[in-house]
């Protein structure tokens, strides 16, 4: 008669081990980032067979985005500010490549998950101290487990046990059917009751194991073998043989509680946040580049303008003078110095133009996928003029450095870091302790077969062990003290030493900030005072050309002298096309000085990520 409490306590195991199933499956998504869908975990049920498919990546995209032809008109490609960023945000080669960044470190999230370790992602850091002397080590472990017992033989017994972690935290099944045969000779009669056994033995086994994330590990195990043999006088034959068992392991010290289960997790989560960092860094070096391309462009439009009007100065003053010297007026040397003049001028523009073909060519490969012939043929027309100096592009030093230190990528990337790596000294630091765990087992065993008064089988040796009519009981602590423990201190020590690296270079990192936004401030300062005074400067030389020339007309005068207050002109001309760019660039740096750039733009993180961008989103 099969005992009651037993029984109960058998239910009450597999309720216990139906309530573990269901949380392994709620927990393999906690603490996913809603923001990357591409690699969140697909249920596992009603798809049993979701977990072996491969999740499918993102298609490449190597065309051009629409909004580049619909820009183009008539063999020019007409640009504001904003029509460049939105085509760099949309097609710039830079941004694609660093646009699946936080989609790998999402992979990690994921496997992480599992309790295996980090690989890391550009920028991030995956301390080497979480692998506690082993590089690639996760949190998963093997062990514990149980054979058929004594069950079947011809004594009963039980004896020293012990039971260590197993499984991740996804949870594992594994199962195993043999069928063997075996014909051995006896060099006795007396136990077999005949001279040859043949032995005939069909084997299964199946083992579910887990570990959860405040270290308990758990595992389930099913065996069962039927084996008939020629022997005599067994009391079973063929005998089934089986057992049922449930096992648990729970770290004390070292390897106790979610820290020191999770930190790979806590790094993967504390990484996706790095990515972002990284990605935002890779759109603010791209806005930067095309702003100032763009700046470059009109700036080598201008001197192409600048050089036209000097080489059409220099030809009028060239066709004046032949009229002189046909009228005697003037030495025929004159005409020498001003034909000299227009072959300079006439290099002048060409050299200008051939700037602005390169200028044309760089920032069209910012904004463009793919080239191609005819967009080579294509003209790039600005429609923004530079920007004049305004009071408010120049912040005060107080405001601009809590800005920079606010929302400078390169800070949160290395204050991430350091958090990364001040959890791998916590992790050493526990680590240092022995190791300590408690264990159990309850299993319960089962014969049956074939009897000459009783027949019976596999259903009713099965039945014995789940109720439990043989059971086993079992636990114990166990306890390892590593005796000079030189590894764990050496881990320990080196983490320390690497957090207070990583401190300094933080530090490093803020001080290098706030130097970037005081170069920034006085690039503007000095930026504006230059713009004022080359535009004076050149006022100033044309009011002097222009008398010159008055003077020349009236005989008081020479070609050198007009020749010489026009290279003053030009030379004046193109400082302030120069002072103008500068002053321009000074801005778009002292947006990067700050972290600002794309706020400036109204450039969101989420659309750089997708790649769409709409005009009307990037303001001028």
């Amino acid at each position: 008669m099969r005992s009651c409490p037993v029984w109960r306590l058998s239910s009450l195991l597999l309720l216990i081990l139906a309530w573990l199933v269901a949380l392994s499956g709620q927990t393999a998504g906690e603490g996913r980032s809603a923001a990357q869908q591409l690699v969140e975990p697909a249920p596992w049920f009603p798809n049993i067979l979701g977990p072996y498919q491969a999740y499918p990546a993102p298609p490449l995209v190597l065309e051009n985005s629409p909004r580049l032809e619909s820009l183009t008109r008539e063999g020019k490609l007409e640009l504001t500010v904003a029509d460049a960023l939105a085509l760099a945000l949309e097609n710039n080669l830079d941004l694609a490549v660093q646009r699946y960044v936080p989609v790998i470190a999402e992979t990690d999230v994921l496997r992480t998950s599992s309790g295996q370790a980090a690989r890391g992602v550009q920028g991030a850091l995956v301390p080497s101290g979480l692998t506690s002397g082993a590089l690639g080590v996760g949190v998963s472990a093997s062990g514990g487990g149980g054979g058929l017992g004594s069950a079947g033989g011809i004594t009963g017994g039980g004896g020293a046990i012990s039971i260590g972690s197993s499984g991740n935290f996804d949870p594992s099944l594994n199962m195993n059917f043999s069928w063997d045969r075996v014909t051995s000779p006896l060099n006795t009669i007396q136990v077999a009751g005949i001279p040859i056994v043949t032995a005939n033995a069909t084997a299964f086994s199946s083992n579910y194991a887990q570990m959860f994330r405040t270290g308990t590990s758990y595992s389930v195990s099913i065996t069962g073998q039927r084996q008939g043999s020629t022997q005599q006088r067994l009391r079973f034959n063929p005998a089934v043989v089986s057992r049922v068992s449930l096992a648990f392991h729970q770290p004390l010290l070292n390897g106790f509680g979610r820290e020191a289960n999770e930190r790979f997790i806590r790094v993967a989560l504390n990484n996706t946040a790095t990515s972002q960092e990284v990605f935002r860094q890779q759109v603010i070096t791209t806005v930067v580049q095309v702003e100032n391309a763009y700046w470059d462009l009109a700036a080598l439009q201008q001197n192409v303008r600048v050089a036209e009007q000097s080489l059409a100065v220099a030809e009028r003053l060239l066709s004046d003078n032949r009229l002189r010297v046909e009228i005697g007026s003037m030495p025929p040397l004159e005409v020498t110095s001003a034909d000299a003049e227009v072959a300079a001028r006439t290099r002048d523009l060409t050299l200008a133009r051939t700037n602005l073909q390169l200028q044309e060519a760089n920032l069209k490969n910012l904004l463009v996928k793919r080239n191609s012939p005819e967009l080579d043929n294509v003209a790039v027309v600005l429609k923004d003029q530079m920007p004049a100096p305004a009071t408010k592009d120049l912040p005060d030093v107080k405001t601009a450095l809590e800005t920079a230190f606010k929302n400078r990528p390169d800070l949160r990337q290395a204050q991430s870091n350091l958090e990364n790596q001040e959890l791998a000294t916590r992790f050493t630091e526990k680590s240092l302790k022995p190791s300590a765990a408690i264990f159990g087992l309850y299993a319960g065993s089962g014969l049956d077969g074939n009897e000459a008064q009783i027949p019976g089988g596999a259903s009713g040796s099965f039945q014995q062990a789940f109720y439990g009519d043989f059971p086993e009981y079992g636990g114990g602590v166990s306890l390892s003290i590593p005796i000079r423990n030189r590894v764990a201190q050496a881990d320990n020590l080196r983490s320390q030493l690497e957090e207070k690296q990583l401190r300094l270079g933080v530090q490093r990192s803020h001080n290098q900030v706030a130097l970037e936004v005081r170069k920034a401030m006085i690039g503007l300062i000095q930026g504006r005072a230059q713009l004022e005074a080359a535009r004076e400067a050149a006022r100033l030389a044309r009011e002097i050309w222009v008398g010159e020339q008055e003077r020349l007309e009236a005989g008081v005068s020479t070609s050198y002298q007009v020749i010489l207050r026009e290279r003053d002109l030009v030379a004046a001309q193109q400082a302030e096309v120069n002072a103008s760019v500068g002053y321009a660039k000074a801005i778009v740096e002292m947006g990067r000085a700050m972290g600002t750039a794309l706020e400036r733009r109204g450039i969101e993180l989420a659309d750089a990520l997708t790649g769409t961008a709409s005009s009307s989103q990037v303001t001028p």
